[in-house]
């Protein structure tokens, strides 16, 4: 059992992560994943979790959390009007289908290997939304079919692998075909939705019988974390919503940008 000092510090800080994913969550349409995994990784090594599994320990536990924070943004934004309902439709087989892939994938990876993937993906698309340009278009109206399904499964795919709610993959993608940010980000929240549920099941199974564990964990998802964190991402995801509506389109890119560019910034460092 680590100190009692180290256990409050532990609890301040996913206090603390709870707040901020639950803002963001709102804010950018993701799951709050992409603040939390970072945070997770520190914290678990402050309190002794081995390196080995920390990073699987930290995206599968975001996951978890994500459930409940992407059906209330989710909700939020569906009710102001801005959710493209079929679009979620046309995704609902094919991102369920690679986040379970992901879990498959994260079973035999190395915890480096993740961080990796998460901060190259978070640096490529910060860069894109601080010179996003209007003409930066693949075309005006999203693809169908083969290539509809194959960009849902890359969405679940990555998005499962990083431990975030899709919201920075869906984003991109909806960009570049014409739509709106506010439109993308609202969208967004329900892939969290069809991402975290599946994600939170492959990761529980890819960590079975792991060793090296923090307390009360089922496979790669620490419930000590989850029961912490969620009520306040709970609480705070429609302020999140709130601001997301208020703000100009390009402030909100910018936003966005700054905000994956620190969590790259913070992943590449851990790997030195």
């Amino acid at each position: 059992m680590p100190p009692l000092y180290e256990l409050v510090i532990f609890a301040l800080a996913m206090i603390a992560a709870g707040a901020v994913s639950g803002l963001l969550a709102g804010l950018f349409g993701v799951g709050g994943g992409a603040i939390l995994v970072p945070v997770f990784y520190q914290v678990y090594g402050l309190v002794g979790v081995p390196d080995a599994v920390r990073t699987h320990v930290a995206v599968g536990t975001s996951l978890a959390i994500i459930v409940p924070t992407s059906i209330r943004s989710f909700k939020a934004h569906q009710a102001r009007g801005a959710v493209d309902i079929s679009i979620l439709r046309n995704w609902a087989i094919w991102i369920p289908l690679g986040t379970t892939a992901a879990s498959v994938v994260a079973a035999y990876i190395s915890g480096r290997e993740l961080r990796i993937i998460f901060a190259v993906l978070a640096l490529l698309i910060a860069i894109r939304m601080f010179f996003n340009r209007e003409h930066w278009k693949l075309g005006n109206e999203l693809p169908a079919g083969p290539v509809n399904g194959a960009a849902g499964f890359g969405i679940g795919l990555f998005s499962g692998l990083m431990g975030v709610g899709g919201g920075v993959l869906s984003n991109l993608w909806m960009t570049l075909f014409g739509r709106t940010v506010h439109q993308s980000v609202a969208t967004s929240s329900g892939v969290g939705v069809l991402i975290s549920i599946p994600g939170l099941v492959g990761y529980v199974w890819a960590g079975w019988g792991e060793t090296g564990l923090p307390p009360f964990s089922t496979g790669f998802v620490n419930w000590i974390t989850v029961v912490l964190v969620i009520p306040l991402t709970l609480v705070v995801a429609p302020y999140g919503v709130q601001l997301a509506h208020a703000l100009p389109k390009r402030q909100l890119e910018i936003g966005f940008g700054l905000f994956l560019t620190a969590v790259s910034i913070r992943f590449f460092i851990s790997l030195l």
